[in-house]
């Protein structure tokens, strides 16, 4: 279980999971899992962000933005081959055993993201076999609204009943950390870790 909760925050920004304030707050997160391709799942989760493109693209790519809604630590070089270094440990440091790594592989500026999880010793082997395929693609997009629609891709999980499993951790893990994404941007209050 511990393996799966490292793994849902390190694929989908995931962190402290299943608050039970978080599900209440906002409006929803469609999640679904395309299994078109026939050896390859494809996690799709979208949802609105009360606020402008400015404020998501920050939330996601400064040290502000991921201590605000994700994790109490974080240490953000934002830039192509860069990385996002956090830490669900307010009591740890960054570096330390239980520090995520999330390479930034590329990016267009409030536009899109890919990231990269660097795969340690915490993750099950299956993972780490498929380790170079795994990424999450993140884009974002002004609405007419006034709201930010982002939508996040995540791509390589193989079609197994072990990859099928691990969708419905992620799923749950995610949606509940987007409505802190979406809390935040709507009240300018950080999440409390």
């Amino acid at each position: 279980m511990k393996n799966l909760l490292i793994l849902a925050i390190l694929f989908c920004s995931t962190a402290a999971l299943f608050s039970q304030d978080a599900t209440k707050i906002e409006p929803a997160i469609l999640s679904r899992i395309d299994s078109t391709d026939s050896q390859n799942m494809v996690l799709i989760q979208t949802f609105e962000v009360h606020g402008t493109l400015d404020q998501v693209w920050e939330a996601y790519t400064t040290k502000v933005g991921w201590e605000s809604w994700v994790a109490p630590l974080a240490e953000v070089d934002f830039k192509i081959n860069g990385s996002i270094r956090t830490n669900y440990n307010k009591e740890g440091t960054i570096g330390d055993a239980s520090t995520i790594v999330l390479h930034v592989v590329n990016f267009v500026p409030k536009k899109m993201i890919t990231l990269q999880a660097e795969l340690t010793q915490n993750f099950p082997e299956f993972m780490k076999e498929d380790a170079e395929d795994l990424f999450n693609v993140i884009y974002f997009e002004e609405t007419s609204s006034g709201t930010t629609k982002v939508t996040s891709y995540g791509i390589g999980y193989k079609k197994t009943e072990k990859y099928r499993n691990l969708m419905k951790f992620f799923i749950s893990g995610n949606e509940a950390t987007y409505q802190k994404l979406i809390s935040y941007i709507k009240t300018g209050t950080p999440t409390k870790f």
